[in-house]
Order: C-alpha cells, then structure tokens, then sequence
C-alpha cells in the first residue's frame, strides 16, 4: 500500500470508532477485509488510528473537525507535513484539500488532549508534574518486559533476547524490568517469550510488585487479578501459595496456560470460596479504575471515561478495600494499587480507609506517573495490627 492509501484506510477505521465501535474490533475487522494488506501496512495503519486517539482534540482542532479525515489530516500538520501532498484524490489516495478542511492551533484542554471536566482533577493530582505527564499521555508508551527471575537472570534474558533480534535493557523502576529498544513486535514470537523467560508487562506495574513484602512460605492472594499479570510476577518474586480471583472469572480464562508457561503454580478461586480459604498472609487489590495511568496503552478509556464513571469507580474501590481486607490475617499485609493518576482513587482511598477502618497502619505508598518511565501507577501497603 502507498503512504496515502494508508492514510485512507485509517480514515475509514477511525470513522468507524467515533460511531462508537471498539478500536481493536474496528482494526481487525479492516484487516480481514482487506487480505491485500501485509504486515507492515497493517502496523502502520494501528499506528495512524492509535495516533489519532490519542491526540483525538488536538487533531481534530488542527484538521478541521473530529472525524476520520479531520484526525488524519491533523495529525500531519501537527508533525509538521503538508497534507495537500497526500490528500491527491489519486488512486487509493484521500480526497483533495476544500475549505472544510480548515484547522486552528488547539486550545486550553484541547491541546493537551484532555476532557475538559477532567482538567482540574488532574492538575490537582499531579501539582508540578501536571505538564509534563499530560504531554506524555499523548505519546506513544514504550514496551517493557517482566524477567521470569524464577528461571532466569536479567542479563541472561537480555541475551536470548538478542540471539533473535530483539534488543532490551534494564530499567530503573523494577530489578525485573527490560525496556525493549529494538524490534519490539518481534517480542510475541520469540522463544524468550513463548517459553516464559519473558512477559510483557509494563516498569510501574512490575515496582507495584516489588513495593510488596512479599517473603517464601506466604499464602498470598490476587484479589482483583484479571489476565494475571501480577499473579505471575508475584509467583516469580518468591516461594508462595499463591490464589487469584476476579469478580469476573472469565477475566482469568488464559492464567492457567500463562502460569504453565511461566513454571508458575497458581489456584484460582471463585468469590464463594474466599471466607473458607481466608485469611491470608498477603492480599493485594489491584482495583478497577480510571487507567488514567495507562491512557498512552488504552487512548479510548481516556475518552469514554465521565464524572458520574469515575464517581461509580471511587465507589466500586472503596468497598473493594473493605472486602478484601476482611480476608487479612492478623499482622498480614493489604496492597492497594491502581493505574490511575487522579488523588480521588488514589491516596484518598487509602486515607478514608486508614480513617475509618480501626486495626489497620499505612506502612508505605508511592505514586508514579509516566515521568518515572512507565505509566502511572500507585501503591499503597497497609497492615493489619488487630
């Protein structure tokens, strides 16, 4: 395909998901109606269409209106490129330039790609480091590995997986984290992957971890464990018996083959059997959230996400923290953690809870924002002392 037939093909896929279709369907209904298409025209069009969710205000701004054409075409001015050159009309190409197509610089929330409401929530969140992490949301989020420290070392990852292509390095934010520097869509099908040396899971996600006073002969539950990705790193960092759950079960489909693969033992638990397996040692609730942490990774959340959403969320953790810290024995631990940015979910909930709540001691938090290198993530350790 041409640059400007892709150009027409990420129209037509983004058109598609402001009339409310998801994303990923969006693209792979696309793909498979259009066979002509190789991988490398594929991979160029996600990054259009994700490009353009991201910056979805600003671009809309920029090319003259929040539709297929007006993202496509604000995208290339905002990288500097005239899209009268593309915009031909000629072959598979887009339709030539009109009047219509007329965009202005974005403004206030529009240029940071925020909803408006948001704004003030954020900035109160993130004081000092409001600017720069909202610029950062508009990027691109970059690829990181969990080593299965179980199986092998860093270095020795870092090895196998350059034998295939791939290139990585440490990364600050966790012992067990690779950043992947070079041909990171190659990551899936290597055998560093496929065999469960390596899984991919973000910097912040794997410090939430390493914050846990995670020690050998524990019994540790994953409260809120959806595709488990915790689950397994926590089987990876020490010697433990090792339960999940979900309140949706079907969220866990794929553990059992991903801990397989990653030589993990991990017993999934269904909600009815929590009380006869309690208490335990850990428990750590990584809760439902805004993502607003992970909005470079899910651009859509950023967009569906509303004041009363975030209202029903801050409800939905608080009752979670309540529930979950029944199942605690005493002198054992309770994680909070979530992937969000906004105070609201964040070290609110724990000092509502902490205030509340008698028996219980914050022994440590942390926030981080996509400044640290990952995506936004909090922590918080609590423990329970009657």
């Amino acid at each position: 395909m041409t640059p400007a037939a892709r150009l027409s093909a990420a129209i037509s896929i983004l058109d598609r998901i402001l009339a409310g279709a998801p994303a990923e369907q969006a693209l792979t209904n696309w793909s498979r109606a259009s066979r002509f298409a190789g991988s490398g025209d594929r991979n160029a069009i996600r990054d259009l269409v994700f490009d353009a969710i991201r910056c979805r205000r600003s671009f809309a701004a920029l090319g003259g209106g929040e539709t297929g054409r007006g993202l496509i075409l604000g995208g290339l001015r905002a990288a500097g490129l005239d899209p009268a050159l593309l915009f031909t009309g000629e072959g598979h190409a887009p339709a030539p330039l009109t009047e219509a197509d007329t965009g202005q610089p974005p403004e206030g929330a529009a240029a940071l790609d925020l909803p408006d409401w948001l704004l003030p929530d954020l900035q109160a969140s993130l004081g000092a480091d409001f600017a720069a992490t909202a610029e950062a949301l508009r990027h691109r989020a970059p690829v990181f590995l969990r080593v299965n420290t179980a199986r092998i070392p860093p270095d020795a990852a870092c090895a196998a997986l350059a034998d295939e292509g791939i290139t990585a390095e440490p990364h600050p934010l966790a012992a067990t984290a690779l950043l992947v520097t070079g041909n990171a869509r190659k990551v899936q099908a290597s055998t560093a992957y496929t065999s469960g040396l390596v899984e991919l899971q973000d910097a912040a996600s794997q410090a939430v971890i390493a914050a846990l006073p995670l020690s050998n002969g524990m019994k540790v539950l994953d409260y809120c464990a959806g595709g488990g990705g915790k689950s397994l790193a926590m089987a990876a960092a020490a010697k433990v018996a090792l339960y999940a759950h979900d309140a949706d079960p079907r969220r866990m489909r794929d553990l059992p083959d991903r801990a397989k693969r990653a030589g993990a033992r991990v017993t999934l638990i269904e909600t009815a059997d929590l009380s006869r397996q309690a208490p335990f040692d850990l428990v750590l609730t990584d809760v439902p959230c805004s993502g607003s942490g992970s909005w470079r990774r899910a651009p859509e959340a950023k967009w569906l996400l509303t004041r009363a959403r975030l209202d029903a969320l801050c409800a939905i953790q608080a009752e979670i923290l309540q529930n979950a810290a029944r199942l605690v024995r005493p002198g054992g631990w309770l994680g909070y953690a979530t992937c969000s940015l906004l105070q609201a979910e964040n070290g609110a909930q724990i000092d509502r809870f902490c205030a509340g709540t008698a028996g219980w001691r914050e022994v440590s938090r942390r926030s981080l924002t996509p400044q640290d290198g990952g995506d936004g993530f909090f922590i918080a350790v609590l423990q329970r002392i009657s």
